[in-house]
């Protein structure tokens, strides 16, 4: 009895010791949500968003919105004048990645536009350049060849990019669902998407390269320039297989993967084997960077993006900082918060991404944004 005893009051006056000298406990808690250092690396941002920067701001994120080639979104320029004016007003919290309109890319002086055009968007502090999966889906020789991302027309702007140590964000092919039937579909989110923008399930066009085969073009590609910084996004197009990811990452050291509307398929497969995953992200917790792909659409309100990207941001951080038992709207099977330690959520919230890209958000100081 003396020694039960002897034992609590040890606990405790342990516990008060950790109180005393400032011990932080080994993960997170939904408290540390806005105070922590968090990254976005991987949003759309089309207009000023007062309301959504005040978010961002509250919620502790900085931002690297990605201009993309995409018929739905504003034409480049517009959005590179966007970019342009949201890192000009909050330096300190907005970057942004430009990209090239691979159309024509056959057409005598394609090239040279493009090279004079990332030139010019590097000059104004573009951080990355993304290229986009309307290689390899979309656009075509005119004798009607698929072009992919590893024809020998793009080597140039891969030797420069390569050359100058600019990180590349890489979208190569869709989720391995656009390729299944609505119904063999793992998530709803993927049955609604494609449903929705039939031009790319893949499933009913043969016409254009399979999965495997918009992999391999991306793959060869890294083999060819193998000292080219690469953010393979959404985790890679291999985001149904964190052993397919670590398969990837293995194959490339200098490559990257973010999570930017992956992290439904990590939930997924958490559901059937916690461990596993939690494995996956401790050995390439340096290699991971937390992205969402958040976008304002344009028939959105600046308050209802900001509150949308509330909900995603926090929604997110209880899968990977927290412990207890969660739900999705996405698939039916119940699962865990993944607890992963301060130290490993940090390199992912904002470490790697600090790496990646170093000059691309200035230092609070006395900034009133």
């Amino acid at each position: 009895m003396l020694a039960i005893r002897a034992a609590v009051v040890l606990a405790c006056l342990c516990g008060v010791a950790c109180v005393a000298f400032g011990a932080e406990p080994a993960t997170y808690s939904e408290s540390d949500f806005s105070r922590v250092e968090k990254i976005d690396t991987h949003v759309h941002l089309h207009g000023s968003l007062p309301q959504f920067m005040k978010r961002a701001q509250a919620d502790g994120f900085r931002l690297l919105t990605v201009n993309v080639n995409y018929s739905t979104f504003p034409p480049l320029a517009q959005q590179r004048a966007d970019a342009l004016a949201l890192k000009r007003a909050y330096p300190e919290r907005v970057a942004f990645a430009a990209t090239f309109d691979a159309t024509d890319s056959k057409q005598t002086g394609w090239l040279g536009r493009v090279q004079d055009q990332l030139k010019q968007d590097l000059a104004q502090g573009a951080v990355g350049v993304k290229v986009w999966k309307d290689i390899g889906m979309q656009q075509r020789d005119p004798d009607g060849r698929a072009v992919m991302v590893d024809d020998a027309r793009f080597t140039p702007i891969f030797q420069f990019l390569e050359q100058q140590g600019v990180v590349v964000l890489g979208h190569q092919g869709e989720p391995r669902n656009a390729w299944l039937a609505l119904d063999q579909m793992t998530t709803r989110g993927d049955r609604q998407y494609f449903t929705e923008h039939p031009e790319y399930h893949m499933f009913a066009h043969s016409e254009w390269p399979s999965y495997e085969e918009q992999l391999a073009a991306r793959d060869r590609l890294l083999t060819r320039h193998s000292k080219l910084k690469f953010l393979s996004l959404h985790l890679a197009s291999l985001e149904w297989s964190v052993d397919r990811i670590g398969e990837f990452l293995t194959r490339y050291p200098n490559a990257s993967v973010d999570l930017a509307a992956r992290l439904v398929h990590l939930k997924l497969q958490a559901s059937q084997d916690r461990e596993r995953v939690r494995q996956f992200i401790s050995r390439y917790q340096d290699r991971i960077v937390y992205a969402t792909d958040l976008t304002r659409l344009p028939v959105q309100t600046d308050t209802a993006f900001a509150d949308e990207a509330h909900t995603v941001w926090l929604d997110d951080w209880r899968f990977l900082s927290g412990s207890g038992e969660l739900r999705s709207d996405e698939f039916d099977a119940p699962f865990k918060g993944l607890a992963l330690p301060r130290d490993v959520l940090d390199k992912i919230y904002h470490g790697n991404a600090r790496r990646l890209f170093p000059s691309a958000w200035r230092d609070s100081g006395s900034s009133n944004h």
